[in-house]
């Protein structure tokens, strides 16, 4: 089954391992958004994970993350952080997040990432 994946952030060359990780599964499609106002035009369409910068526009990947959830309540979330686990579990309690990601998430992760959705179906 064919999934969708947003991929929120300014560095594309940064998320390329990982977004060709994700659509190794030639099925699954993988979308761009470079600024907040993108992604949120994006979110509005059936997406299954979007996943989130840790910095954009000024803001923190959590605060995006928020901002998302509002916007489609039903797709997953992915976040990079550079916070502990501990940090971060703190910081996005209650956001249901699937996964942290490191700064230069690669296709090990989208692996991870692929499973992780795969489990909740």
């Amino acid at each position: 089954m064919m999934k969708r994946f947003l991929i929120i952030t300014q560095h594309t060359d940064t998320f390329s391992k990982l977004a060709k990780g994700l659509s190794a599964e030639k099925t699954n499609e993988v979308i761009w958004a470079n600024s907040v106002e993108a992604a949120r035009s994006a979110a509005r369409a059936s997406i299954d994970l979007i996943i989130i910068d840790e910095r954009l526009d000024g803001r923190s990947g959590i605060n995006i993350a928020k901002d998302m959830i509002r916007v489609n309540a039903m797709a997953q979330l992915a976040l990079v952080s550079t916070l502990s686990p501990e940090k971060f579990h703190e910081a996005s309690e209650g956001l249901g997040v699937l996964a942290s990601l490191p700064s230069h998430p690669d296709e090990k992760d989208a692996e991870q990432l692929l499973n992780a959705l795969a489990a909740l179906s």
